[in-house]
């Protein structure tokens, strides 16, 4: 029973996804009567409509009208149109069915049902680091707050349509942007539809063809490497082309290489990039004395390849700079002289004795005055102890 009953939830739940891509073709006639083109279809796949004829005609043409007509001849009820037509069908398309040398001709539309402004809006994609790709969007203006949406590519018409694996969510669980890992960039446009959900009413879908190459993000150059000489001064630069998934021609890419003076940190100063187109570089204004900030990053040129600049390349510094030897040697030498006055001040000022420094000399003993050499010397051992100062006051009064 459980089974069952899961089996069926996930019938409807499909049923509910793709209900707006089985939206009918409307058609209506050029005569009052019955026309004889009926049950038209149209094959997106491989861009083929198809009707069926109540009578056997021996030339028909088929016509989508859109910014520039496409025609399309055939003597059975079926025309096939180029498979590289890449139209998106969320705006409708609009298809003319005649036959040859009558007045026998059939108007169809292909209208996406669902309701109004409930398909996403503001849809994007991009790649980066070489084989990751973000797809991001907003939800209808006026879709449902229950409305979830699902989104579904196809990278070319040889591969099978494929749903998003990690989904990007808000805050309400909505899915409202997608990752993908490991894709390739071929050289025809990727679909991408973007459908949706509700309990209250269907939802308009949202497609679009993208050329992948156009929204790729291309990697820095790789191994740059600076190499300098002081005779003659110059520096030569080279490089290897940003790392890409379908391209390995290095006449594809432009560079521009940005090299500023570490000295002029202002932004009115700075030098005007240069643009090369192979991977060396001559800079002939090398001073060996100044210190210099390289960056390269790289465009597509004549090839499938982002015309847009890409990622900027890690800050490479080079250049010797300014010499501070002789001012570190002569501030160290001050220093030293400073600290060494300083020293000796503080020595002078704490031990700082004329009897400390210099101890008296013995003298011989006085036989015949040797009463008052004990009474002398017993008079100066509890005499008490004088500073430096005064001492030095004492000498100056006796002279």
């Amino acid at each position: 029973m459980f089974d069952t009953l899961g089996l069926i939830c996930i019938i409807w739940w499909c049923m509910m996804l793709f209900q707006p891509l089985r939206a009918d073709i409307q058609c209506m006639g050029s005569e009052a009567q019955e026309s004889p083109i009926t049950n038209v279809k149209m094959n997106w796949r491989k861009m083929e409509l198809s009707w069926e004829s109540s009578k056997n005609f021996s030339n028909y043409k088929c016509t989508i009208v859109d910014v520039t007509d496409v025609e399309s001849e055939g003597n059975s009820p079926l025309c096939s149109f180029p498979v590289e037509l890449y139209m998106p069908r969320h705006k409708g398309v609009f298809f003319i069915i005649e036959v040859a040398n009558t007045n026998i001709s059939k108007d169809c539309r292909f209208i996406p049902g669902g309701m109004n402004r409930s398909a996403i809006e503001n849809f994007s994609c991009v790649i980066y680091n070489v084989s990751l790709m973000n797809c991001t969007w907003q939800a209808g203006r006026d879709a449902p707050g229950d409305t979830q949406y699902f989104l579904y590519w196809q990278n070319s018409r040889d591969d099978d349509e494929m749903e998003c694996e990690l989904y990007i969510k808000d805050e309400n669980g909505r899915n409202m942007g997608c990752r993908f890992k490991n894709v390739s960039i071929v050289t025809e446009k990727s679909y991408f539809l973007v459908n949706g959900s509700s309990k209250d009413s269907r939802i308009q879908i949202y497609d679009e063809y993208i050329q992948l190459y156009k929204i790729e993000i291309l990697t820095p150059p790789s191994k740059v490497a600076v190499n300098c000489t002081k005779d003659p001064a110059g520096c030569i630069i080279t490089w290897q082309p940003p790392f890409t998934s379908h391209v390995e021609n290095k006449n594809c890419f432009q560079y521009e290489i940005s090299i500023q003076n570490k000295d002029k940190p202002t932004e009115g100063k700075r030098d005007a990039p240069v643009t090369v187109n192979n991977n060396t570089y001559e800079f002939q204004n090398y001073n060996e004395k100044k210190e210099y900030i390289l960056k390269i990053r790289a465009r597509g040129k004549n090839c499938l390849v982002n015309s847009s600049w890409g990622e900027w390349s890690e800050p490479i510094e080079f250049g010797q700079g300014k010499d501070y030897f002789i001012f570190v040697t002569l501030f160290l030498i001050a220093f030293g002289t400073i600290l060494v006055t300083l020293l000796s001040y503080c020595l002078f000022k704490r031990y700082c004795s004329f009897k400390s420094l210099f101890s008296p000399i013995p003298q011989p003993r006085d036989k015949f005055n040797a009463s008052n050499d004990e009474d002398t010397q017993t008079e100066y051992v509890h005499q008490p102890k004088k500073s430096c100062t005064e001492e030095i006051t004492m000498v100056e009064e006796m002279t």
